[in-house]
């Protein structure tokens, strides 16, 4: 048995309370100020550090198989215990990719023997991800979903025809599981590589429009009210985006989204340069956009954060954004960056940030993960909000060191993840 003695939870006030946690195999089985070390019991000591519950993200790119040197399971779930996380879940866009009994079965294979915490598997929505093929051929959501499919997407690709996705939704409501969306309108990307506005005319770059998403987001939630489905749209980035899912779930239609901390932190203005570092999809939009943003993360209708945790090879972000790769790295730097441009300036409280990377997006995806109480699982993470420290890629366990924020000093640090009641991750 383990005791985590003399750290902080914060309570559902906001407020520090300090007791420690005894955790029994992988459960945890105390908690409470008069929770005392047993002779013989290991004791982990959080003294002024805050112990929450393990953060999950839904959006992660692992890579492998196919892609290893981008990112291996190994290398992308030891930089999530990095940054905090204790549950992730891949996205499909692997070679093979998981469309078939025999794709989930080999990938639940490989991540068994080597994930560091526990991953949950997107199963494709289509065959090979040919979600903008002329012909798009759905997966048989029976045998990809018996297989250990967390929720279907076809993460990096828009679902083009409205046929498609309305046959997808039918059948992810029956299993009772989530279409997950990339919003994106292939009509309407115009080659762009970076938002349509104000800072594209002054690069000269090509830029992507707000409505090659909002379009898409528009069309899905009529599409989720006829079929019941559970429609979770990915990374929201516009302010109609926003708006359209606002008056969807105002309408009782059942819509959830996430949001990234990238679009949160910055926006088209904070771009310094025709860099592949700072392509992203979708890009960084207008201020009002990411204003719109964290408005829609406070009143409830932006249920969550993501990261959307994309490496790829140096060769493929080192040079201009048209001949770059899209996708920012974030699992390592997501908690300290929010806690630091959000929660020390005080426009959201520590407990509203530590819920919308953990227990709310538990409720959003009916996950028995993200909370700390007595039968839990054992999945913590320990925090050090005094521990500043400067973004510099030589720390990162992520093969991926492609992220715009190399050198922004940041404080609230994880120093140490436990998932299942093992540490995965500790400082030094």
């Amino acid at each position: 048995m383990t005791v985590i003695a003399n750290g902080f939870i914060i309570n559902k006030f906001n407020e520090p309370t300090r007791c420690n946690i005894r955790l029994e195999e992988e459960k945890i089985v105390e908690i409470g100020s008069d929770v005392k070390p047993l002779p013989g019991e290991k004791v982990i000591d959080a003294t002024d550090l805050i112990v929450t519950a393990g953060f999950i993200d839904v959006h992660v790119h692992l890579r492998e198989p196919g892609f290893e040197q981008k990112e291996t399971i190994a290398s992308g779930t030891l930089a999530a215990a990095h940054g905090g996380f204790t549950t992730i879940c891949a996205m499909p866009n692997t070679n093979p990719v998981p469309d078939s009994a025999a794709n989930m079965q080999a990938l639940n294979k490989r991540i068994k023997a080597d994930a560091k915490i526990r991953v949950l598997p997107y199963g494709a929505i289509t065959k090979q991800l040919k979600a903008d093929a002329t012909v798009e051929e759905l997966v048989d959501f029976d045998e990809v979903g018996a297989n250990g499919a967390f929720a279907f997407s076809d993460d990096g690709v828009g679902v083009q025809t409205a046929g498609t996705m309305y046959k997808a939704m039918a059948e992810a409501a029956r299993l009772n599981k989530a279409i997950v969306a990339h919003c994106e309108d292939n009509s309407l990307i115009l080659g762009g590589s970076m938002h349509d506005g104000r800072r594209s005319e002054q690069l000269g770059v090509k830029g992507i429009p707000s409505v090659c998403e909002s379009v898409q987001i528009a069309r899905d939630v009529l599409l989720a009210e006829a079929t019941g489905a559970h429609y979770h749209v990915c990374h929201v980035s516009t302010v109609e985006s926003v708006r359209v899912i606002r008056d969807a779930k105002a309408a009782g239609i059942h819509v959830t989204c996430e949001v990234c901390p990238h679009h949160l932190i910055s926006d088209e203005n904070d771009i310094t340069g025709d860099t592949g570092n700072w392509k992203m999809n979708p890009p960084l939009r207008a201020t009002r956009d990411r204003q719109a943003l964290i408005a829609g993360l406070m009143d409830g209708t932006i249920d969550c954060i993501s990261t959307d945790h994309a490496p790829h090879c140096e060769h493929e972000k080192c040079g201009k954004m048209a001949d770059s790769a899209f996708g920012i790295v974030g699992s390592e730097t997501a908690f300290a960056q929010l806690y630091t441009h959000f929660v020390k300036t005080k426009i959201f409280t520590l407990k509203q940030l530590l819920d919308w990377m953990s227990s709310d997006v538990a409720r959003t995806f009916n996950l028995p993960y993200g909370k700390l109480e007595v039968g839990a699982s054992a999945d913590i993470v320990l925090i050090d909000l005094d521990k500043e420290k400067t973004i510099t890629t030589d720390d990162f366990l992520s093969q991926g060191k492609n992220t715009p924020y190399t050198g922004q000093t940041c404080s609230g640090w994880p120093v140490h993840t436990i998932y299942a009641g093992q540490t995965v991750w500790m400082e030094d």
